[in-house]
């Protein structure tokens, strides 16, 4: 595991956690790794929810399908992040989505029902545990509020301008890019692929954006106020 130390010490669950401790804490938490090859599944939909994932390389996303065979993607997940801590620990009794690997991955999964109960050996490390947990899974509730508010959107055009937008302020420039492929960018915001590439064309052909692959430029912002 210490091979892993500097990914495991950018995740938010192991913030303030001392190298030192880190051995004996996954060992506490049950933890073990595995190797995901891509296109496998790390969990799929209806297996018992009682794991929480960190991914340690590759990448991996969080699917959902509707009764339909519909997909959308919940969410793309790097290096040193968190996956099915929500679920896990809201008492449900299986997972409402899959988590797949779209690379060759290796992932960290760790026992729910020890991260929440402190062990025998009473380790000082779980109250801080308990703290980071608290906060990711507010920042996990922000980003649900945000992709609601892409869906929320009238038309694609819109739906994908908000998103772009945000893209924009959260690198600090108007040429950024993207953590998804078209066919991803269209299941994050729940809109056909198509119809979605028809209005990237028509924004770049008018001039408003510039874009090649997960690469974006917003040349002309529809408000002055947009990326403020």
């Amino acid at each position: 595991m210490k091979n892993f130390f500097e990914i495991l010490s950018q995740c938010p669950l192991f913030d303030g956690i001392d190298q030192s401790d880190l051995n004996s804490m996954i060992a506490c938490l049950d933890g073990k790794t595995t190797d995901v090859p891509k296109g496998t599944p790390v969990f799929l939909e209806g297996t018992p929810a009682r794991f929480v994932g960190v991914v340690l390389s590759g990448t991996v996303q969080v699917v959902r399908e509707d009764y339909y065979g519909n997909r959308s993607i919940m969410t793309i997940l790097q290096p040193g992040e968190l996956f099915a801590e929500v679920f896990s620990f809201a008492g449900l009794e299986t997972m409402p989505v899959s988590v797949i690997a779209i690379k060759d991955s290796e992932v960290l999964l760790l026992d729910c029902r020890r991260v929440l109960t402190s062990c025998s050996n009473s380790c000082h490390f779980h109250s801080l545990l308990m703290k980071n947990l608290l906060q990711e899974m507010a920042q996990k509730n922000l980003a649900l509020s945000q992709k609601i508010r892409y869906m929320s959107q009238k038309s694609t055009k819109e739906k994908l301008m908000a998103f772009l937008f945000d893209q924009a302020k959260q690198h600090g420039s108007t040429e950024f890019v993207i953590p998804y492929d078209r066919q991803a960018l269209a299941d994050y915001l729940g809109v056909e692929r198509s119809a979605m590439s028809t209005e990237i064309g028509k924004l770049k052909n008018s001039g408003q954006i510039d874009t090649k692959g997960a690469w974006f430029c917003i040349k002309q912002a529809g408000s002055s106020t947009e990326l403020q």
